[in-house]
């Protein structure tokens, strides 16, 4: 086994050697664009590491990496699209660079790109790999599109939300996971619980992208703090402290939500305010740390060495305690 930044420079030097862009250059470009502006590689990361803990040489996980982060890029090509969004990881968004015709069209070409390379696989793994990329990525439209309907709607519930963010973001951690276990042709069992352990934590990072978003540090976020707030997103802050909230506060809280002030400081203060005292901040971390030890909880049941188990616990706590 390695360390998360050893298994980040396999990836790297892996996607360096891809040659991606070939003629027409105005396809590809954009494609090389997008993979090249970095980002965490969680997901890729996590097929690599899956491979190792069941006893098979990330080598061979390595395609099967390369096609969850070529999804996972064309996801954002096309939802920054959607979002009209200028920038992503601090440099123009494919749209803005090139064109919206081009973004569409560059975007469409990963997703056949991503299945392309699980045909360097065996049959049987490739039917695998190919069955379950199919199922997630048909979960990450069903679930961007709940994201888009939730903007318009007032009555969205939290178990809504739940689901909304659980196949916008969680599927694909927990698809990239058991990607490496079948890969590692482990047992059928070993390879759903990995995919539980996957779908839990990939729900613990994303209420936690929530909570950051409103809460986290400047500094170290990586993006603008209260983003949410200034879009008027209904996340699980938002939901919780509806619910907790007495009428009055309901009020003023929806009222800011319908509102895009010039100067956004005071409203994301006063959202803040509501968030804290409400009680839904704290409920949102408990949420966080729920999903978390619910994905501990699957290791214990796992076919793998107690070191192992370790391993994965560590990762899950260092995405619970993170600040960008």
């Amino acid at each position: 086994m390695h360390v998360i930044s050893q298994y980040q420079e396999f990836f790297i030097a892996y996607l360096n050697s891809q040659a991606i862009i070939k003629e027409p250059k105005n396809l590809y470009e954009p494609i090389d664009y997008i993979l090249g502006l970095g980002g965490k590689r969680m997901r890729p990361v996590l097929t690599l590491m899956t491979a190792e803990v069941f006893n098979t040489d990330y080598k061979k996980a390595l395609p099967a990496a390369m096609a969850v982060e070529v999804f996972h890029n064309f996801s954002l090509v096309h939802d920054d699209i959607m979002d009209d969004a200028p920038l992503r990881r601090g440099s123009e968004t494919v749209h803005e660079k090139w064109n919206l015709n081009t973004g569409i069209l560059s975007g469409d070409a990963m997703l056949i790109l991503a299945y392309q390379y699980f045909e360097q696989y065996e049959p049987n793994v490739f039917r695998d790999l190919a069955k379950l990329f199919s199922k997630t990525a048909i979960e990450v439209c069903e679930g961007q599109q709940w994201d888009v309907d939730f903007e318009t709607r007032e009555d969205v519930t939290i178990s809504e939300y739940l689901k909304m963010i659980e196949y916008k973001t969680a599927v694909l951690v927990a698809a990239a996971m058991k990607m490496g276990a079948i890969i590692a042709e482990t047992s059928e069992e070993n390879a759903n619980l990995i995919y539980e352990f996957g779908l839990n934590l990939g729900l613990a990072f994303q209420l936690q992208d929530d909570y950051l978003d409103a809460f986290g540090d400047p500094e170290t976020f990586g993006k603008q703090v209260g983003g949410d707030i200034i879009e008027n997103k209904k996340t699980y802050l938002y939901l919780k402290a509806v619910a907790f909230s007495k009428k009055e506060e309901v009020e003023q809280l929806m009222h800011l939500f319908s509102v895009h002030p010039n100067d956004n400081s005071e409203k994301i203060s006063s959202v803040k305010e509501i968030f804290n005292i409400s009680g839904a901040s704290k409920a949102t971390q408990e949420a966080i740390q729920a999903y978390t030890f619910k994905a501990f909880d699957t290791l214990k049941k796992m076919d793998i060495s107690e070191d192992k188990k370790a391993m994965l616990s560590a990762f899950g706590e260092k995405l619970m305690g993170r600040k960008v």
